[in-house]
């Protein structure tokens, strides 16, 4: 996290670090879940009373920017709904793993497109397609219950799965 603090900008010290780290969530650069600076440790960093830290950490927690989780500390929050912010916990926790793991990003996002593409059937289709020409409708619905996939054969084609 990068905070620079102009004495000489109209905009008080506790409006310049809450719109800047406001801006870093936004634009990703903080992303969801990162654990911020204790307001002592940050002021002390930025040369700012620690009165004017905790301000701009109520007024970011207050627009939702920030959530604080007591003694664990102040993070970026989710925006947006429950299931984006869970979403969005789970990828960090995802992240920390594969790091942890040794993994790079290639590797890492690999593992995601797999995961998502078995949840949401996306290779479902096509192989269901394939052994329906080849194999016909029963055996297509045999493979896709295999596969945890949805398969509806067209009237008079046989078993539907």
């Amino acid at each position: 996290m990068s905070l620079k603090i102009r004495i000489d900008d109209s905009a008080p010290p506790y409006e310049q670090v809450r719109a800047q780290i406001s801006e870093q969530a936004r634009s990703g650069a903080l992303p969801v879940g990162y654990r911020l600076p204790t307001v002592r440790g940050l002021a002390e960093s930025l040369g700012l009373a620690v009165n004017t830290v905790a301000k701009a950490y109520r007024a970011l927690e207050t627009d939702g920017v920030i959530e604080t989780r007591g003694r664990n500390g102040t993070f970026v929050a989710a925006a947006g709904s429950a299931a984006v912010r869970e979403a969005s916990l789970a990828a960090q926790a995802y992240v920390d793993r594969v790091r942890r793991l040794g993994l790079d990003e290639d590797a890492a996002l690999s593992a995601v497109r797999d995961a998502l593409r078995a949840a949401y059937g996306a290779g479902c289709r096509a192989a269901v397609m394939v052994a329906s020409c080849a194999a016909g409708t029963v055996c297509a619905a045999r493979l896709a219950r295999r596969l945890g996939c949805g398969f509806v054969a067209a009237a008079g084609d046989g078993e539907a799965g």
